[in-house]
């Protein structure tokens, strides 16, 4: 029997009483991270109802943490830290008591999205001297308003003022429900225990001098850290100066200068300098001589080059004593006038953060603005800087500042160290002690730090499928003899005055125009014949006919023949209502229509598109494409917008009666192609399924007796044209796919005849496509597997053609395509067909490349690489 060995007990491992070791600190963090994980299934009413205790209770500490801050470190003045204190417990309270920290921030249900907030886990807050209690109540209430716990490492001469105001926020916190130990200190602060934190936190949020902030982003966590400030104000002539001279005294009095948006220099224009220095003599500001200038200057920084610690946050009276020279003991501010901006030349230049100011006078104001803008490049780049300056009188020099000065923070009248924290000479500049400055400054937010900085936000998408469509021309005539019906609308609905016509000079000379005029003359419309259309158009010609269209001025544009016809009339509407259009923006590729860069512009502002095929081939006469060539290159670019869909459609069996063996036969196969890639297409739907299938049947059934008969089987010519129609409307809305591609390549290379091109390729393609698991299948939401192998099968089964499994009606669908192809002419190879081997090589590379990038490519089920092409094309060259 086996005996159940005893598992040993954890061992438990006491919690430290102080934090004053790095082994200390770990097991510290361990427990904040335990308390986060309970913390953050917190609901938004028990988040809120800490956030409210915690606040309340450092409110009710304020003047107590003041005085224990200018007590410790020396620096400040306990009023103003008191209103530090309130600012960011009620401040902060006020602006997030509202927000939403937990939960489901954002739900669409259509569209299966959800955004949910999450908190981001332990924060590492570094928290600095100047600001000890007020940072350290702003950093613990924002993190508690995120769920989010928090490990504060304080300055170490300021860590018993700082560790006194997160226990205060603390008590409260868990006394309203948070849990125990979600706030958390560093009682003993070091470099090596500040980078610890750092290093084991989930993310830093730092305050502090620019060494400090280095180290945050070094620490290899997630961090904003915020960099030091050296804000200059500009006073410009229209400024209101007893305001801007108070605003500038007030701002630079509040705590001694400790505020890091305080402002360090003045820039004065020289028509109001004088003013303004009496201004500031008058209330109480000290102007120092040129000897006790240096002797201040000497003391303003380090030997390293940094803020001297004991002039920080000190009185104007205590650094002039440091200095070694008098002033009274009530000054408000030490003033230096100066003419250097370089930091490293002139100390009174530099960030001070204390009641010592530099003021500059500047002759003009684009001198003013050179000055101000090296302040800032040189010391306190990102962080903050001030105008003051008539609003009414000055918007253009508000602007020249706001273009020129590389701060995050740019106020206008507004004295800095109030107005840079927010909220209060603007209430829309978030509440915050931690101020970004951007890039500029090294720094990963620009904005006021708030609550946004803290929360993960996590995002839920749940699959869906597009929105699709069935687009097709405003009318759609068919029946043998409907032309002279539809055509009668042009003067009956449309009202149009002028034709245009655009057909080729085969159709031209044979009078397949005469009928048309005739009844256009019939019915009072002038018109003109453009015949100068050529199979595959290309871009010069229609260019010629938009320029003979802007001379004619039609407001009806008739099409007549097939697509060569139809594509160029395509284009030349376009270039005739928008000759702006750039050709290269208008054949611009696009994944999804509707997405597309490039917007198609508005049709049918001048002229509307009446398409009347003589053909039964390419559906152009339905659709929204257009082929040119661009015989520069040899380039077939594919045109597709829905803009260009024609506003009415014949399809009228009279004008087909007499279409040439070969021109039926290569027509007839394309409308093959048409429904076979239609039906695989990833964007195929129910919609467009049945006009497939039912193309796919006609063209099998009627397509060997209109090529045997012609027009004697009048049947099979209107069955064929239906086809051909159908098909059309099939591929304008499910589009096509890559044997398209090759054929629009193989027809520009090598000049072969788009339908012939469309019948050497598709049984490749099929085969290609029929993989069960291919290289590659296409991107789109609805088309969730490969399944064009099934596909293939259900035409062939819809046709009745043999096969017990999905493979053997694929071979059954290809031997029919052959067969057909045999039937009606089409030879089994491209090098059959006459296309030179040698040639065929050479441009072999070339259009694999442009077959890839083709338009009709996108919507094939399999996505083809570029090698894969390739072995389709040889294949299909060679008839393997």
């Amino acid at each position: 029997m086996a005996v159940e060995k005893k598992k040993e007990a954890t061992p438990v491992t006491k919690r430290p009483e102080i934090v004053n070791s790095v082994e200390t600190l770990k097991l510290r963090i361990a427990e904040v991270r335990e308390a986060q994980r309970k913390f953050s299934t917190y609901t938004q009413e028990q988040v809120d109802k800490i956030f409210l205790a915690a606040a309340t209770a450092a409110t009710k500490q304020r003047i107590a943490l003041a005085k224990m801050a200018v007590a410790e470190t020396k620096m400040g003045v306990v009023e103003d830290k008191v209103i530090k204190n309130h600012f960011a417990s009620e401040y902060i309270y006020n602006a997030y008591k509202n927000s939403q920290t937990c939960g489901v921030l954002e739900e669409d249900t259509a569209f299966g999205y959800r955004r949910i907030y999450e908190p981001i886990g332990v924060i590492a807050a570094v928290v600095p001297t100047t600001n000890p209690t007020s940072t350290a109540i702003f950093k613990c209430l924002i993190c508690l308003k995120t769920r989010n716990g928090i490990i504060i490492s304080p300055h170490p001469s300021a860590k018993n003022c700082t560790i006194a105001a997160v226990k205060v926020v603390l008590e409260a916190a868990v006394a309203a429900g948070a849990p125990e130990g979600i706030l958390a200190w560093i009682d003993e602060p070091s470099i090596e225990m500040s980078v610890e934190v750092m290093k084991d936190a989930d993310m830093v949020l730092a305050t502090g001098g620019p060494a400090m902030v280095k180290s945050a982003y070094s620490s290899g966590k997630p961090a904003v850290g915020v960099g030091n400030g050296n804000t200059p104000a500009l006073i410009d002539d229209s400024a209101d100066i007893l305001m801007a001279v108070n605003s500038v005294i007030h701002s630079k009095t509040f705590d001694n200068g400790t505020i890091c948006a305080s402002e360090q220099s003045v820039v004065v224009l020289d028509k109001v300098y004088d003013q303004c220095k009496k201004e500031f003599q008058d209330r109480g500001c000290y102007f120092l001589n040129d000897e006790e200038r240096v002797k201040v200057g000497s003391i303003i920084l380090n030997a390293a080059g940094n803020i001297n610690a004991q002039i920080v946050g000190r009185s104007p009276y205590q650094i002039a004593q440091l200095a070694g020279i008098e002033c009274p003991k009530d000054a408000k501010v030490l003033i230096a006038e100066v003419t250097e901006v370089d930091v490293t030349k002139e100390p009174f230049a530099h960030e001070k953060l204390s009641p010592t100011l530099a003021m500059y006078r500047a002759n003009t104001y684009d001198e003013a603005l050179d000055i101000t803008d090296r302040l800032i490049i040189d010391g306190g780049v990102g962080h903050t800087s001030v105008l003051y300056v008539d609003p009414v009188k000055g918007p253009d020099k508000i602007k020249r500042f706001e273009e020129r000065m590389k701060t995050c923070r740019i106020l206008i009248n507004t004295p800095s160290s109030h107005g840079g924290i927010g909220d209060l000479y603007n209430f829309r500049l978030l509440p915050s002690l931690t101020l970004g400055c951007g890039s500029w400054a090294g720094n990963a937010v620009s904005e006021n730090v708030g609550i946004r900085e803290l929360l993960n936000i996590k995002t839920v998408a749940e699959r869906r499928e597009n929105m699709l469509w069935l687009r097709t021309p405003e009318k759609v005539y068919f029946k043998k003899g409907c032309t002279p019906v539809a055509l009668k609308e042009l003067k009956d609905v449309y009202k149009t005055k002028k034709a245009f016509i655009v057909t080729d000079g085969f159709l031209f000379k044979n009078g397949y125009t005469k009928s048309i005029t005739d009844q256009l003359d019939d019915m009072g419309i002038t018109h003109h014949v453009f015949f100068d259309v050529t199979p595959d158009p290309t871009l010069p010609c229609a260019i010629a006919g938009a320029a003979a269209m802007k001379e004619f001025g039609p407001d009806v544009i008739i099409a007549l023949g097939g697509g060569s016809a139809m594509d160029a009339a395509k284009m030349m509407w376009i270039m005739y209502e928008h000759p702006e259009a750039d050709f290269a923006d208008l054949a611009m590729r696009f994944i999804d229509i509707r997405k597309r860069v490039f917007v198609f512009p508005k049709m049918g502002q001048k002229a509307i598109l009446v398409c009347i095929a003589t053909s039964s081939g390419t559906g152009s006469e339905v659709t929204p494409f257009a082929i040119i060539t661009d015989p520069s290159t040899q380039t077939k670019y594919s045109i597709a917008d829905y803009e260009i869909m024609p506003t009415m459609a014949i399809s009228d069996a009279d004008m087909m009666m007499d279409q040439p063996k070969g021109l039926t036969a290569s027509s007839g196969i394309d409308v093959l192609t048409h429904a076979l890639e239609a039906y695989v297409s990833m964007l195929a739907t129910d919609y467009t399924d049945g006009l497939c299938l039912k193309a796919i049947k006609l063209v099998f059934e009627f397509l060997p007796r209109a090529y045997k008969y012609g027009r004697d089987d009048v049947e099979a010519r209107e069955r064929m044209a239906n086809a051909s129609t159908i098909a059309g409307i099939a591929f304008s809305n499910a589009f096509l796919g890559v044997c398209h591609s090759m054929a629009h390549k193989l027809g520009a290379h090598h000049h072969v005849q788009h339908g012939i091109a469309n019948a050497l390729l598709i049984s490749e393609v099929i085969k290609y496509n029929s993989a069960e698991v291919p290289t590659k299948m296409g991107t789109f939401s609805q088309y969730k597997y490969p399944h064009a192998r099934e596909r293939y099968a259900e035409i062939a089964t819809f046709l009745g053609l043999p096969g017990k499994t999905d493979e053997e009606k694929v071979d059954s669908l290809i031997a029919k395509v052959e067969e057909l192809k045999a039937t009606v002419g089409v030879a089994k190879s491209i090098k059959e067909h006459g296309v030179d081997e040698t040639a065929f090589m050479n441009k072999l590379e070339v259009m694999c490349e442009e077959a890839f990038d083709d338009q009709c490519t996108g919507a094939n089920p399999r996505y083809p690489l570029m090698s894969e092409i390739k072995e389709l094309y040889l294949s299909a060259y060679f008839g393997k």
